[in-house]
């Protein structure tokens, strides 16, 4: 078999890893800072569990969302959202099948990144007070 032969096999069977950057354009490349620039603000706001259902619930609310509670009637396309004890919020669309048929369903939990204490985390090294700790939540190396 000819080389040429065998870079055109090489061509056709071998496999290439292209990086997805390479392939969008500068409009959809600034979309992607965008969000970036989005979601440290988002962060930046929301360092407590607290924090972010309330900055969840501003954004609802600025969506067209309504606070079940307040709501006496549903009806097909009614935004809504429950505040549970201020640590997390559940947001519905209402739909316009009956549930017997089944429901769509997206979950997520506030995961709030932070440095908590260890029990008994005192201790004392070359003279210096020091604190065992254990970081908790946030996004992890492998995302």
């Amino acid at each position: 078999m000819e080389e040429r032969d065998l870079k055109e096999i090489e061509k056709r069977l071998g496999y290439k890893n292209v990086d997805a950057w390479t392939k969008i354009s500068d409009e959809e490349k600034e979309k992607v800072y965008q969000f970036a620039e989005d979601y440290k603000d988002f962060m930046a706001q929301c360092k407590t569990e607290r924090e972010t259902a309330e900055k969840i619930i501003e954004i609802a609310e600025k969506n067209g969302f309504i606070n079940i509670e307040k709501v006496t009637n549903l009806k097909p396309g009614s935004k809504v959202y429950y505040n549970n004890k201020g640590k997390s919020v559940v947001l519905a669309v209402i739909g316009k099948e009956s549930m017997q048929k089944g429901i769509k369903a997206v979950a997520s939990h506030i995961d709030s990144p932070r440095i908590d204490l260890k029990p008994n985390p005192m201790y004392e090294d070359g003279g210096l007070a020091l604190f065992k700790t254990h970081y908790y939540g946030g996004v992890k190396k492998y995302q």
